[in-house]
């Protein structure tokens, strides 16, 4: 790799030339099947024609306007948004992160509005992710990510998922909010319980909190419902949007009650590229296949196949694999050797798969996969703890 790239990855040494479908192939002729997806980034795969056409169209005619105007692509996905979801208004911007940086915005403001800005701190929960910024990194909380980049962020404070006792406690006259991921994904796709996700819910309620509810890595019908919170009932005041949402190109949202953006009038929040022509073509792209009819009772009957596979495979080899975990598509497990040694084992099998916190593997396919996939891929982690076992 080229010093002239900044190393701040530990890239694996390999490069792709093209995707197609469920596959991916690289520059000396190898064919994956892709079960990383970009994490959780390309959720209708590789080369959706679809999403081509509408990209493409878009770019030949105009792809950059700046939010200074009108964009009509931008209106049209925000609608549709809405029209699905508990939300009432969107901000488009480039990323999860950056989306996760306006909700904590919106959240300010919107305790200012109401006359009371000392109320700007937000709980967090223990083995969180909600991004590479200086605000998310201090709301993520992790040492790792926080090393070298100190001082931290004040207004963040953190407690463990699911101890009531200590999120009440945690709760004080400068506590704005409540942030949390209905799946903590890269920390061991750890799914919070509908109870609780209810019990986080009425604690906002009580003590006149926002809940945050970040969807980055859930959304876009990852777990079988457009939005993870569906799963509960709850209904938040804020949820973030990203990678699956443009399908492969780059695009955020903060979606929002129309009460907790009240604060968010002109000049208080912007973004050059957020929502523009080109990835709001992608956006609506997107939309046009999950909203369509079945396709999202599709990822929920497909999440269902992969976990009843993943978990019979476990049972036999349960000296290399401790447990399955999860919702619809988004899938992790629980490794007794190092995940690493997994991921590394199945790349060789022609599979691609990340891994995430508390030594798990992680399974992110396309959400249009086929059972075929599911077979492939099963067939080669069977393979893959039958030589790790032995």
């Amino acid at each position: 790799m080229t010093a002239a790239v900044m190393p701040t990855y530990g890239r694996i040494d390999i490069a792709f030339e093209r995707g197609e479908g469920a596959y991916m192939y690289d520059t000396k002729g190898g064919k994956y099947l892709d079960f990383a997806t970009g994490l959780a980034v390309l959720c209708l795969g590789h080369s959706h024609p679809h999403l081509v056409a509408e990209i493409q169209k878009q770019a030949a005619t105009l792809m950059h306007t700046s939010n200074l105007y009108n964009i009509p692509g931008q209106e049209r996905l925000a609608d549709r948004l809405v029209a699905n979801s508990f939300a009432d208004t969107v901000f488009f911007c480039n990323s999860g992160a950056e989306a996760n940086e306006c909700a904590i915005k919106l959240v300010r403001r919107f305790h200012h509005a109401n006359g009371n800005p000392e109320r700007y701190r937000v709980i967090t929960f223990d083995d969180c992710f909600h991004g590479r910024t200086l605000a998310t990194i201090a709301a993520t909380g992790n040492e790792k990510v926080l090393d070298g980049f100190g001082p931290k962020v004040d207004g963040f404070d953190h407690v463990a998922v699911g101890d009531m006792d200590a999120l009440k406690a945690a709760v004080g006259p400068a506590t704005a909010a409540i942030m949390i991921e209905p799946i903590q994904a890269e920390g061991g796709v750890m799914v919070v319980a509908d109870d609780v996700m209810r019990q986080i819910r009425q604690i906002c309620d009580d003590n006149g909190l926002l809940l945050i509810v970040d969807e980055v890595q859930t959304g876009m019908g990852r777990t079988g419902r457009l939005l993870a919170h569906e799963w509960s009932g709850v209904k938040p005041d804020v949820a973030t949007l990203g990678k699956g949402i443009g399908g492969g190109f780059p695009i955020g949202a903060c979606m929002a009650t129309a009460d907790a953006a009240k604060g968010m009038v002109a000049g208080t929040h912007g973004s050059t590229y957020g929502g523009n022509p080109l990835a709001a073509a992608a956006g609506n792209a997107v939309l046009d296949v999950v909203l369509a009819d079945g396709f999202i009772e599709n990822v929920e009957r497909m999440g269902d196949i992969l976990r009843s596979r993943l978990e019979d495979l476990c049972q036999r080899n349960d000296a290399v694999i401790e447990d399955v975990r999860g919702r619809g598509l988004l899938l992790g497990i629980k490794c007794k050797f190092p995940n690493m040694d997994l991921v590394t084992a199945m790349r060789g099998k022609g599979v691609l798969v990340p891994p995430a916190g508390d030594n798990v593997l992680r399974m992110l396919p396309p959400l249009n996969i086929e059972e075929a996939h599911v077979d492939e891929a099963i067939a080669a982690l069977e393979d893959v703890c039958r030589d790790l076992g032995q």
